[in-house]
């Protein structure tokens, strides 16, 4: 498995719901299972890399909602939690070409050979060995940017001490249209 380490002091985007009460909690994709962990597994949180691809996954969220985005009231609409992480992070990279072969996925990864998005069967694995190994993470290319052009990070706390420190929540009007 090929691994890099992320740069320190970057700013990690997370679309949450402004009810949360804690939107940098882990513990939510820990029990339910997400793209790199299987349900009851261990802890992560998921974060996009840059804007563009937090405001495209936004977009392919509500792909088949009865609105769009710009139907959303920047009361409701989620807000976008800006955080960074302990510095030194070694993750697995699933974005480069050698990474994504490395971690035993297609080269077109999110896409499979016939064009259709890999599912999460075949990249929970992947996390759960870097996790196993005791990286910080997976850095990927986005599953819901077309042709994975977007990068995120499935984050895992070292301990359940270890937390992504909260630098900023805007509201979603601020963000989507910032």
């Amino acid at each position: 498995m090929r691994t890099e380490v992320l740069p320190d002091g970057h700013l990690w985007l997370r679309i949450a719901n402004p009810a949360w009460d804690d939107p940098l909690d882990p513990s939510f994709a820990q029990v339910r299972g997400q793209r790199w962990n299987p349900p009851g597994s261990f802890p992560v949180l998921y974060f996009n890399e840059d804007m563009v691809t937090a405001r495209l996954n936004l977009r392919k969220f509500v792909e088949g909602w009865p609105y769009e985005p710009e139907d959303l009231r920047d009361d409701t609409g989620p807000t976008l939690v800006s955080a960074s992480l302990p510095r030194h992070q070694r993750v697995a990279d699933v974005h480069t070409p050698a990474g994504v072969r490395s971690a035993g996925l297609p080269v077109s990864y999110p896409l499979d050979e016939n064009g259709e998005l890999i599912g999460h069967h075949l990249c929970q694995p992947v996390g759960a060995e870097a996790y196993t190994r005791g990286l910080r993470g997976v850095r990927c290319r986005s599953a819901r940017v077309p042709f994975g052009a977007g990068r995120e990070l499935a984050w895992f706390p070292a301990t359940s001490r270890t937390r992504a420190r909260l630098r900023a929540i805007s509201s979603f009007e601020a963000w989507y249209y910032g």
